[in-house]
C-alpha cells in the first residue's frame, strides 16, 4: 500500500523522472543504462551446469593462447637463452608461458602471480589447457631472465603473431580503404621521486621554490592496431629515455624524435604493409607527414586551434568559395555537416623551402540530449578538424573520417584498460631497466590475446552477465578450484580451432 512521502520534493521527483522518459521515447533517445553487466540472479540451476560454464568460459578466454602455442613454443626456441645451461632448471619457453598467462590472468603483482599460480589446483588445472608447462616456477626466475634476455626478441616475437593474423586476413572487415589503421600514442608509464634508471625521464616541479622537487618517469610512444567498433591490438612500443646534460629538461627526447625512430622500426617490420596512421594535434607537423610520404602511408591527423595557421585561413577563405564540397549526413543518432577543401599548399622548413598540399575536412555535429535532472531538451555541438594525406570527396568521407579517424581513440581507451583494468601498466614489476621492458612485453601479449578472445563472438554471453573484468575473475576462480569438466575440456582441445572476430 502507497503511502504520501515525508519529503515535501518527492512527487515532484517522480512527475519529473516520468517526463524525462516521455521526452526521451519521443526524441528517440536511447534509453541509457547506468549498469553494464547483468542485476539478475545466476542463470545455473546446478552444479553440474555452472560447472560446464566454467570450463567453456575458461576455454574460450584460454583457446587463443593455445592455439597459438605450436609457433609459440618454436620462436621460444629461437630466442638466446643467457642463463648457465648448467644451473637452468626451468626453460625459457616455461617462464615466458608463464609471463603472458599472468599477464593474461591479471595478476596484479608478481609475489601474487607466485602466491596464486603455485596453488596445486591452480597449477594441475593450467596444465591441462597448457601440457607444456611442467613445475611451476618462482616469478623471481623470470624476473632475473628477463634482465638479461634481449627485448626485441619478444618484440619480434609479438610482431609475428600480428603478421600472422593480417596473413590470414583476421583484420580484413576492418580496413580503412584496404589499409591498416595504426593509431600512435603517448602514455606515462610510472613515476617516482629517486632515480632508479639511468633511462628515466626528467622534470621538475616548482623550479626556483622552496617545493621545487624533481620526478623520474618512464614514457612509452604506443603504435596499435584501432579498428572501428573498439578493437585495439598493441602493435609496437618505443621507450623514451634520457638524453640530457643534467642542467635542464630542454635535450630530453620527445614524442617527436621517438615517433621517427617508431615509425622507421615499423617501416622495417612492415615494409609492404599498406598503413594509414592515426595522429592526434602534436604530429600535425611537416617532417611527420613528410615521412608517411616517403613510406607510402596514408594518415588522418587532427588540427588543432592555432595549428597551421596558414592552412588555416587558406582552409576558412576557399571554403566559403566552394559550397559544392559540403556534405550532410545523419551517423549513430547525430547530424553532421562536412565541408572540405583539398591541395592546400602548406610550407615548412628554413625559409619555407619544403612544400607539400595538404587536403583538410571538418566536419561539425549536432545532436540533442535530455539535461540531467530534468526533461528540458538540450542541443549539443561538436566540431572536428582533420588533415588527409589524399584529396577528399562525398564518398571517402564517411570512412575516412568515422570509421578511420574516430577510431584512434580506441588507443587511449586501451591504455585506461591496461592503468585501471588489471593489467597493472603503471605497477613496476622490476627497478631493471632491460626488466621493465620485458614486462611491458609481456603484459601487450597477454592483453593482445585477451583482446582477440573477447572479440570472437564465443564470449558475448559470459561478458553480458559478467562483464569483462568479471570474466578474467570468473576464469580465475575456475582455474583455482576442481570446476573444470576434465571430459568436455578434451573435446574441445581435440576439436579443430578457427578464429572468427565479430
Amino acid at each position: 500500500m502507497s503511502h504520501a512521502s515525508r519529503r515535501p520534493n518527492r512527487e515532484e521527483f517522480k512527475v519529473q523522472r516520468a517526463e524525462r522518459k516521455r521526452v526521451q521515447k519521443a526524441l528517440g533517445l536511447p534509453q541509457i543504462s547506468h549498469t553494464t553487466i547483468s542485476n539478475g540472479k545466476s542463470n545455473y540451476r546446478n552444479t553440474a551446469e555452472e560447472g560446464v560454464a566454467r570450463t567453456e568460459a575458461t576455454w574460450e578466454q584460454l583457446k587463443v593462447l593455445r592455439a597459438k602455442l605450436p609457433a609459440l613454443l618454436k620462436r621460444f626456441a629461437a630466442i638466446p637463452d643467457p642463463r648457465n645451461a648448467r644451473k637452468t632448471k626451468h626453460k625459457l619457453s616455461v617462464l615466458m608461458l608463464y609471463g603472458i598467462l599472468s599477464f593474461a590472468l591479471q595478476m596484479s603483482s608478481s609475489r601474487e602471480a607466485t602466491r596464486e599460480m603455485s596453488r596445486p589446483m591452480f597449477w594441475e588445472n593450467l596444465k591441462r589447457f597448457f601440457p607444456e608447462l611442467d613445475e611451476v616456477p618462482h616469478h623471481d626466475t623470470l624476473k632475473r631472465l628477463l634482465e638479461r634476455i634481449e627485448i626485441s626478441e619478444l618484440e619480434n616475437l609479438h610482431l609475428d603473431l600480428i603478421r600472422g593474423w593480417i596473413r590470414n586476413k583476421k583484420f580484413r572487415r576492418y580496413l580503412i580503404d584496404n589499409y591498416y589503421p595504426i593509431a600512435i600514442d603517448g602514455t606515462q608509464k610510472m613515476c617516482r621521486d629517486e632515480l632508479w634508471a639511468e633511462e628515466c625521464l626528467q622534470r621538475t616541479h616548482n623550479r626556483g621554490e622552496s617545493t621545487e622537487h624533481t620526478q623520474y618517469y618512464v614514457y612509452v610512444l604506443q603504435a596499435s592496431l584501432a579498428f572501428s567498433g573498439g578493437l585495439s591490438i598493441p602493435v609496437m612500443a618505443e621507450f623514451l629515455t634520457y638524453e640530457g646534460d643534467g642542467l635542464g629538461d630542454s635535450k630530453q627526447d620527445c614524442e617527436l624524435k621517438a615517433f621517427q625512430r617508431l615509425s622507421e622500426r615499423l617501416k622495417n617490420k612492415f615494409p609492404a604493409l599498406r598503413i594509414i596512421l592515426l595522429l592526434d594535434g602534436l604530429y600535425a607537423k611537416g617532417p611527420v607527414m613528410d615521412r608517411c610520404h616517403q613510406y607510402n602511408w596514408q594518415y588522418m591527423i587532427v588540427l588543432k586551434d592555432g595549428a597551421l595557421p596558414t592552412v588555416v585561413r587558406e582552409f576558412v577563405a576557399l571554403s566559403e568559395l566552394e559550397p559544392k564540397q559540403r556534405h550532410t549526413m545523419s551517423w549513430n543518432g547525430r547530424t553532421q555537416r562536412f565541408k572540405w577543401i583539398n591541395d592546400i599548399e602548406y610550407e615548412y622548413g628554413p625559409n619555407g623551402r619544403n612544400r607539400m598540399h595538404l587536403h583538410v575536412v571538418e566536419c561539425r555535429e549536432q545532436w540533442y540530449e535530455i539535461e540531467k535532472g530534468s526533461s528540458q531538451e538540450i542541443e549539443k555541438n561538436s566540431r572536428h578538424v582533420w588533415i588527409s594525406s589524399v584529396p577528399l570527396t562525398r564518398w571517402n568521407l564517411h570512412e575516412r573520417c568515422n570509421l578511420g579517424a574516430r577510431a584512434r581513440w580506441t588507443i587511449e581507451t586501451s591504455f585506461l584498460v591496461e592503468k585501471r583494468q588489471g593489467y597493472q601498466y603503471e605497477h613496476c614489476f622490476s627497478y631493471d631497466w632491460n626488466a621493465m621492458k620485458g614486462y611491458h612485453c609481456l603484459m601487450q601479449l597477454g592483453h593482445m590475446f585477451n583482446v582477440m578472445a573477447q572479440h570472437s563472438g564465443e564470449l558475448a554471453k559470459f561478458i553480458k552477465d559478467t562483464g569483462v573484468r568479471g570474466l578474467i575473475r570468473f576464469v580465475r576462480e575456475s582455474i583455482a578450484t576442481p570446476w573444470i569438466d576434465i571430459d568436455l575440456l578434451k573435446e574441445k582441445l581435440a576439436a579443430p580451432f578457427q578464429l572468427r572476430l565479430t
